[in-house]
């Protein structure tokens, strides 16, 4: 089935949807599942032995998605955890590098940190800031306000040059945007947008020898036998990044395994393909329409300065984008169509 008869079997939105950089759709199968699971659960069956296994196929999937082996995916519910998580693991006085105006999920938890040097640079000039001393580079490989996509390679070779660690945020990037978490120490996203999962599933990634970090919020499923973990101190951790699991929102995970099975069947590259192609056409009628979008080459999000008052009016007519930093925002998926496009351009111009 080619992504226009599949979206249309596994999407159906009412309004004009263009704003999954917000939030993305959920399909069918996502929704049937997450509903069996509620009425098993309210009839007393045996829906939690069922959610556990989902998680670890969501915890499989997402590994394939983006590169690593299963036993270096964590599974959770917050960026900002993992991110307040990474923050605890770092020595006093450590200097934190990220780009300005990054989303504050990933940069919040090393500024509460009074001991820690966060020091922050344009995202173009963020690989050429590093310097001896930088503990951590903390970057979104696509900036949510404005689609902006880094330079993840010249990072890389400007963090390992100094010694410093990568901590990249794929939440605006996995499930369009080709990824390897191999490429960086740790990687962080939410599974809400891109991946179209329900709120509450969320990924980190770790190296092989599990990044030197410690699970200050380990409770019994971080434990390497977790039914055996239930009362007091955990005896033995996870050998794996299981060991920086959050209790999972079971339902959500249950959802999740059917999300990312689509974007599997439909491959990353299809869906990049399809995206980007959407987002020109935007750019190329934004600009007709006599306005210039923040430069973002490639990226599925375009954010047009001087139109951000528009949303409002905008999602009165049905055509729902985002109003971010004074920009408007606009975002395209899998289950979006070159008609929805020209529907927000004619939208625009009314």
């Amino acid at each position: 089935m080619d992504m226009e008869s599949l979206a249309g079997a596994e999407f159906a939105p009412q309004t004009t949807y263009l704003n999954t950089a917000s939030s993305g759709l959920i399909p069918a199968r996502s929704v049937a599942a997450m509903k069996a699971a509620l009425d098993d659960a309210a009839a007393g069956g045996r829906f939690a032995d069922m959610a556990f296994e989902a998680v670890e196929e969501v915890r499989a999937a997402y590994a394939r998605l983006v590169g690593v082996p299963a036993r270096q995916v964590a599974a959770g519910a917050s960026v900002a955890v993992y991110a307040g998580m990474i923050a605890a693991s770092l020595p006093s006085g450590a200097e934190v590098l990220a780009a300005e105006g990054d989303f504050s999920s990933l940069v919040n938890p090393f500024a509460v940190r009074r001991d820690l040097k966060l020091r922050t640079v344009p995202l173009e000039e963020i690989a050429d800031a590093v310097r001896p001393g930088t503990a951590l580079v903390a970057v979104s490989a696509a900036q949510s306000a404005d689609g902006r996509i880094a330079d993840l390679a010249a990072v890389r070779a400007a963090a390992r040059e100094h010694g410093a660690r990568t901590l990249v945020d794929y939440s605006q990037a996995a499930g369009w945007l080709p990824v390897s978490a191999a490429e960086a120490d740790y990687t962080v996203c939410v599974g809400f947008k891109w991946l179209m999962c329900p709120r509450g599933v969320a990924f980190l990634t770790v190296p092989e020898d599990l990044g030197g970090l410690t699970p200050v919020f380990a409770g019994w499923v971080a434990g390497e036998k977790p039914w055996d973990s239930c009362y007091g101190p955990v005896a033995e951790l996870a050998h794996s990044a299981r060991r920086f699991d959050e209790s999972p929102s079971l339902y959500s995970y249950v959802a999740a395994r059917h999300s990312l099975a689509l974007i599997e069947e439909l491959g990353t590259e299809a869906i990049a393909a399809h995206d980007r192609a959407l987002a020109d056409r935007f750019r190329a009628g934004v600009t007709e329409l006599g306005h210039q979008a923040i430069a973002a080459p490639g990226s599925a999000i375009v954010s047009v300065p001087g139109l951000g008052e528009a949303a409002p009016r905008l999602a009165e007519a049905d055509v729902h984008v985002s109003a971010r930093a004074g920009n408007l925002r606009a975002s395209f998926h899998l289950y979006n169509t070159a008609a929805e496009v020209d529907r927000l351009l004619e939208a625009l111009a009314g």
